[in-house]
C-alpha cells in the first residue's frame, strides 16, 4: 500500500473545502500516451489506488509502462468500534489523496490504443470517481 515514509504531523484536520474548484497541476499526460483523468473532486484511499493499478496491469499483461500520479499524502483517524465520544482524536485509520476535478490518475504508455483504453476503463471501475480516458497531445 501506498504511504509516507514520514510526516510531519501524525494527525490532521478532514478539510473537505480544499476539494474545490478544479485541478491546476497535472492536467496533461506528462509521461505516457493515454491517461485517466478525473471528473470529480473526492477523496481517494491508498487501497483504491492499489486496486486501480493491479488492475490496470493484470489487463496490460506486463506490457507497456504505467505510471500513478496520485499519492495518499493526507491521514484520516478513526476511533475503535464501541468506544464512548471524547478522550481525544482516533489513531491514524487510513492514507487518501485529495482528488480535484480534471487530474490524471494514470498513464500508459507502450500499447495500443485499444488495450490502453481497456486497461484504463476496468481501472477506472475500481475508482470512486467520474472519470474520462485522454490522450497525449501531439506536439
Amino acid at each position: 500500500m501506498l504511504a509516507p515514509k514520514k510526516i510531519k504531523h501524525r494527525k490532521q484536520m478532514k478539510q473537505v473545502r480544499h476539494l474545490r474548484g478544479v485541478e491546476t497541476r497535472g492536467t496533461t499526460c506528462a509521461f505516457g500516451d493515454y491517461g485517466l483523468m478525473s471528473l470529480d473532486s473526492t477523496w481517494i484511499t491508498n487501497r483504491q489506488i492499489e486496486a486501480a493499478r493491479v488492475a490496470i496491469n493484470r489487463c496490460l499483461k506486463r506490457g507497456g509502462k504505467v505510471w500513478i500520479r496520485i499519492f495518499p499524502d493526507k491521514p484520516l483517524t478513526k476511533k475503535p468500534a464501541e468506544v464512548r465520544m471524547g478522550k481525544g482524536k482516533g489513531a491514524p485509520e487510513v492514507w487518501v489523496a485529495e482528488v480535484r476535478k480534471g487530474r490524471i490518475m494514470y498513464e500508459i504508455k507502450g500499447v495500443d490504443a485499444a488495450l490502453a483504453k481497456e486497461a484504463l476503463t476496468l481501472g477506472a471501475s475500481k475508482l470512486p470517481v467520474n472519470t474520462r480516458i485522454v490522450r497525449r497531445l501531439s506536439a
